[in-house]
């Protein structure tokens, strides 16, 4: 069957947009965050996956000066991977080495002379969305359709990599859900026993009580 050029780009096209639906890799969040208090954001990430956020401070007016933030970013056991104090803009960047929720937390600082909620605005990338695909065009030197398939080469393996992901996390629950199960039948053996073990005890009892008045 031949296709011609025109044919092929909308077929390009049309699976960047499927693996774009299949995998966020990109989401800009606007935060509101309260003058006292601290405002999260986190997100589950499997392991070896590249992650690049940038944020910024959005002034509400232009008579004062921006507020300034404090940020922490923690891994899902508690390493700290970025943290930043008296900031209005920033970006941090980490591979990640664990599988879990990854936590960013912004509050303000003694700073803001509005005293209202601050806005800021994150752009949190992961994957391929993370990749510099400029840098590696320029390196390789491709361009056009190649460059395309190779973003959808990119986006292929993630898609992989994301299902595997997930089906060991199934195996994971299941597991744990097999074994909660267990547990929970041999509980109920031994209550049954020990109601039966009970129910016989004051029928013997009772049983006792009763020759000893010589009713029975």
């Amino acid at each position: 069957m031949k296709m011609n050029g025109s044919g092929l780009v909308l077929r390009l096209l049309l699976l960047l947009c499927i693996s774009d639906l299949l995998i966020p890799m990109s989401q800009a969040i606007w935060l509101s965050i309260p003058s006292s208090g601290t405002k999260c954001v986190s997100e589950e990430i499997q392991n070896n996956v590249v992650v690049l956020a940038d944020y910024v401070v959005i002034p509400d007016d232009h008579t004062h000066s921006s507020p300034t933030i404090s940020i922490k970013v923690t891994s899902p056991y508690g390493n700290n991977l970025h943290h930043k104090e008296n900031v209005t803009h920033g970006q941090f960047a980490f591979t990640t080495s664990e599988a879990g929720n990854y936590l960013a937390c912004f509050w303000v600082d003694g700073h803001n002379q509005g005293g209202g909620d601050v806005s800021v605005n994150l752009d949190w990338k992961t994957g391929i969305g993370a990749k510099d695909w400029e840098s590696v065009a320029r390196k390789e030197k491709i361009e056009g359709v190649e460059l395309e398939l190779r973003k959808l080469e990119g986006a292929v393996e993630a898609i992989h990599e994301n299902l595997l992901y997930l089906k060991s996390r199934e195996a994971e629950m299941r597991m744990v859900s097999e074994k909660t199960n267990a547990r929970v039948a041999w509980y109920s053996i031994m209550s049954l026993g020990v109601c039966i073990a009970v129910s016989a005890l004051q029928l013997w009892h009772l049983k006792r009580f009763f020759q000893k008045k010589k009713l029975i």
